[in-house]
């Protein structure tokens, strides 16, 4: 279900290195303009999740989201955390940028 990058893994290792170490939940999250992404934040398993060790940590997720998205991989880049699922998201009926209200600077 879950891959976890080496550089995610480092930088969890570095957020909970004087810690204990929590659950990571990841969630679907609003995205705007472009639709809704997944997304990572600390949360307890509930009844309705599904649970898996990667890399030393524990993550859970909705199953209903997991059987959506069948998995998910999560990387770092230069801007935080990137949780990408094994089969895309539908995209948002906006159109991307710029196609809701031109917060982009398209117009």
């Amino acid at each position: 279900m879950l891959e976890l990058t080496e550089s995610a893994r480092d930088e969890l290792e570095a957020y909970f290195k004087d810690k204990d170490k929590e659950t990571i939940r990841i969630y679907l999250a609003p995205g705007g303009c472009s639709g809704p992404r997944l997304a990572l934040g600390l949360d307890p398993a509930g009844d309705d999740d599904v649970s898996e060790e990667a890399g030393g940590f524990t993550f859970c997720i909705n199953k209903d989201l997991l059987e959506q998205i069948k998995g998910a991989k999560i990387d770092l880049t230069p801007m935080g955390f990137l949780v990408e699922p094994t089969v895309p998201l539908p995209e948002s009926a906006g159109g991307g940028c710029g196609g809701c209200c031109g917060g982009c600077g398209s117009h």
